[in-house]
């Protein structure tokens, strides 16, 4: 069983480092995740009794293995699923994912999906903590509060607090830069590309992907694939970047050309309108 568990994960380790090569992430990144899977691969403990009996220190402990790989040994132990990978593959289905949550049917999902434009359970967990899950037609403060519960007590990593309204991760400018590198590279077919699992019949390589590390950050940037984003055209509009810092702080948001209002035209982060605004005024005042 030992050496069985131990090297499912190794194997889900070294394919992550092998697609981040293929995508062109940072070396360091890659060497990282291909260390720990060398250290899962010859270890002579069990996994999941190392995390059973002495929690997340316990897998930080090993050689190799951060604070941000041990969540990722510990979602694949405990739901058989990590969601890096699945986004590294193109198979990354939030609607499906949310499903797995008790209450949520195919079309909550969906509506949850679209509505809050997240695609990870710890993301839908921090929307379930700041107020916006309830906001979503359908759910309410007593259905919120059941996802909740449910989310903290699935989510058996013990990570740092994700981001919230009062923390929102990097700056806007840092955001709006990822935002701006990721569509020109992608325009310039400068970038890898994957397949996507989603509304991609013919498993057509289409989806620029880039990986890149700043201010403390690392980063991961695509055009969204989801369908409000197909519906609406704005496939090559819509990019989502996904980041996390070393102490595994994470979140997502997605930035957007905005149709309406003093910042007509401009590249906004959706939910962050007020600091964009700010961010452009100041730019603005400093390049007089």
């Amino acid at each position: 069983m030992t050496a069985s568990l131990n090297r499912q994960i190794s194997d889900r380790l070294e394919e992550a480092a092998n697609l981040l090569e293929q995508q062109q992430a940072s070396p360091f990144r890659v060497s990282a995740y291909r260390r720990a899977a060398g250290t899962l691969a010859h270890l002579e403990r069990d996994v999941g009794e190392i995390i059973n009996r002495e929690g997340m220190q316990g897998l930080i402990a090993l050689p190799g293995v951060g604070r941000g790989i041990a969540a990722a040994i510990a979602d694949l132990v405990a739901q058989g699923r990590w969601t890096l990978l699945d986004r590294l593959r193109g198979e990354l289905d939030p609607v499906k994912l949310f499903q797995s949550v008790p209450g949520l049917g195919p079309e909550l999902a969906k509506r949850i999906h679209e509505h809050l434009d997240v695609d990870t359970l710890e993301a839908l967990e921090v929307a379930a903590h700041d107020g916006r899950l309830e906001t979503v037609p359908g759910v309410g403060r007593r259905r919120a509060t059941a996802i909740r519960n449910h989310l903290s007590s699935a989510l058996t990593r013990v990570h740092a607090p994700a981001p919230t309204k009062d923390a929102p991760g990097p700056p806007v400018g840092v955001l709006l830069s990822v935002d701006d590198e990721y569509r020109e590279k992608a325009k310039a077919d400068e970038l890898p590309t994957i397949a996507p699992k989603r509304f991609n019949p013919e498993g057509k390589s289409w989806l620029p992907v880039l990986h890149v590390t700043g201010d403390g950050w690392h980063f991961s940037a695509l055009f969204s694939n989801t369908a409000r984003a197909h519906e609406l055209k704005r496939t090559k509009d819509w990019v989502v970047v996904y980041y996390y810092d070393d102490e595994h702080h994470e979140g997502q948001h997605t930035v957007v050309t905005e149709t309406r209002g003093p910042l007509t035209g401009r590249r906004v982060v959706r939910g962050r309108e007020a600091e964009c605004q700010a961010y452009y005024r100041t730019a603005e005042t400093v390049s007089v």
